[in-house]
């Protein structure tokens, strides 16, 4: 029985949104850029942390993201995936609310 989790909650800012789009299958789909910034501790030491992260939102999610402004930030919620041509990992984003 596989009990591995993929999910995870980020803080992050819309830093690009390309055009809603569609997919074959004719459902919404978004491609954007979101950047987190933040201070943890790690071993014992204060970090400063960023990551720029590639993400990817469907259907209404899609529609709603493409609404909000370059510059926001938000609480988003998702999973991480490798696309099938790609090489690196996206965010796909299940969620998001005002952080």
């Amino acid at each position: 029985m596989n009990t591995a989790s993929n999910w995870l909650d980020l803080t992050a800012c819309i830093t690009e949104v390309d055009a809603l789009r569609y997919t074959p299958a004719g459902l919404p789909a978004l491609n954007l850029r979101l950047e987190h910034a933040s201070q943890l501790s790690e071993a014992g030491q204060l970090r400063q942390v960023k990551a720029g992260v590639k993400a990817v939102a469907f259907g209404v999610l899609a529609e709603r993201l493409a609404k909000q402004a370059i510059g926001s930030t938000w609480k988003f919620g998702g999973f991480l995936a490798t696309p099938l041509k790609g090489k690196h990992v996206e965010f796909h984003i299940q969620e998001f609310s005002q952080e």
